[in-house]
Order: C-alpha cells, then sequence, then structure tokens
C-alpha cells in the first residue's frame, strides 16, 4: 500500500538528511584528497554509505568529478583523474533510503584559490534564491523557475553547465512521466506547472540542482537537494 502524502514527505526529508549525514562523513573522514582517483573516492563514499546506514543501492551513477572534469553536465562520462592539490571537487550521489531516494551534491575546494572558493560559496546562495523565487509563485513552471536559475548564475559572475536544473525524486524508482521527458525536470521545455499531481494522485517533489561552471578557467561547482521540502 502506498504511502499517504505526509509519510511520503517525512521519508524524503528523511533521506535527505541521511544524505546530509554522508556527506558531512565525507568531509570529517578526509575522503575527498590531492592525489585520489575520482573513482577511488567514488567507491569509498559507497562503502561509507553502506557502512553508516546499510545502504547499498544509488538510483543513478555515482558522481565524483574533480578539475576541468567538473565542466561535464551529468550525461557525461569523462575519464577518470587524479585530484590535485589545488582543486575543486563535487560530488553528486543518490542513495537510496528504505525505497525512497535522496539526491544530494556538494562541492569540496583544494588550495586556496579565491575564485573556486568564491564559486564553492555562490552555490548555496544561489539555490537559495531559486528556492524563495519557487516558493514565491503558487504555479510557477519548469521553465520559469530554469530562467530564474540562469539569470541568478549570471548575476554571481557564472555560467549554467547543464540543460536542466533539477528533476523528480520520490518512491524508488521516481515517477516519469510518459511521453514527455521534459515535464519530469526543472527545464527550458517544461511549461507544465511544478506542483502538480503525478499519474497516481501523488504530489511530484523536485531535487533543485545548482550546477555554475566558469569556463573560462575550467572549473565549476555543483549544489543540490530538495527543493519542494524543507
Amino acid at each position: 500500500m502506498a504511502d499517504d502524502e505526509p509519510t511520503r514527505a517525512a521519508r524524503l526529508l528523511d533521506a535527505q538528511a541521511n544524505a546530509e549525514r554522508l556527506f558531512t562523513e565525507i568531509e570529517k573522514r578526509g575522503l575527498v584528497a590531492a592525489g585520489e582517483g575520482e573513482r577511488a573516492v567514488s567507491d569509498r563514499v559507497r562503502d561509507l554509505a553502506n557502512e553508516l546506514f546499510g545502504t547499498t543501492r544509488h538510483w543513478h551513477k555515482r558522481i565524483v568529478r574533480s578539475g576541468s572534469n567538473t565542466l561535464e553536465p551529468y550525461r557525461e562520462n569523462p575519464p577518470d583523474r587524479l585530484i590535485g592539490a589545488d582543486d575543486i571537487v563535487f560530488a553528486d550521489f543518490g542513495p537510496i533510503f528504505e525505497e525512497y531516494e535522496a539526491d544530494f551534491g556538494r562541492t569540496f575546494v583544494l588550495g586556496d584559490d579565491p575564485v573556486k572558493h568564491r564559486l564553492r560559496d555562490d552555490l548555496p546562495k544561489v539555490f537559495e534564491a531559486g528556492r524563495r523565487f519557487f516558493e514565491a509563485d503558487r504555479d510557477i513552471t519548469g521553465a520559469r523557475l530554469y530562467a530564474e536559475i540562469e539569470r541568478l548564475a549570471q548575476e554571481a559572475g557564472w555560467e549554467l553547465g547543464g540543460w536542466h536544473a533539477g528533476h523528480l525524486v520520490g518512491e524508488f524508482p521516481h515517477e516519469w512521466i510518459e511521453g514527455a521527458d521534459t515535464e519530469s525536470y526543472i527545464a527550458p521545455a517544461n511549461d507544465t506547472p511544478l506542483r502538480r499531481t503525478d499519474k497516481a494522485g501523488r504530489s511530484c517533489h523536485w531535487i533543485l540542482e545548482i550546477h555554475l561552471i566558469d569556463r573560462e578557467r575550467e572549473f565549476g561547482g555543483f549544489y543540490e537537494e530538495l527543493l519542494t521540502l524543507g
């Protein structure tokens, strides 16, 4: 039997809280370190999720990217790269907790490069400004929110690194709108309201993801978590 809406919301928030704890432990244990390969770090994070929560499944591919690889959007698969002493690194993981999906991304900066530190610090600011924009418009569409995220990125001096700025999330596997792929994303082509129900009558919940890049300096950063709950 499907969970009711308050239970769904609570379980999605619990899944995100677990993901946030996972990322706190990543930093505390120094898993993102110079001289490590991206895949090796990804595998250690996978093992850490199993250690902390017994989590063995992730609903999307595990991503750790550093340096110039941070320019690449999700769908790309750049070659494994060693993390450098002055690198920027982001991690994007989608662990499944008791059949509910989390999707969480954060950026780490090694070294003292002030531009990389500014990018990392701008990511949550753009996220929160985007969330406020979403909350202020009950009928907001995916296209309208994407346009605002793009504007916020440019205002801060960055580019958006991908064709979308978020997607549906929920029970595993989350609802994908049949025959209308763009309606599952916060993207320019999505003119449907984000606040809606799926074909089963459940409330749609969304992840907001911010991928900011500096193409000239060849690096980027990433930040994502739940948009619709919190």
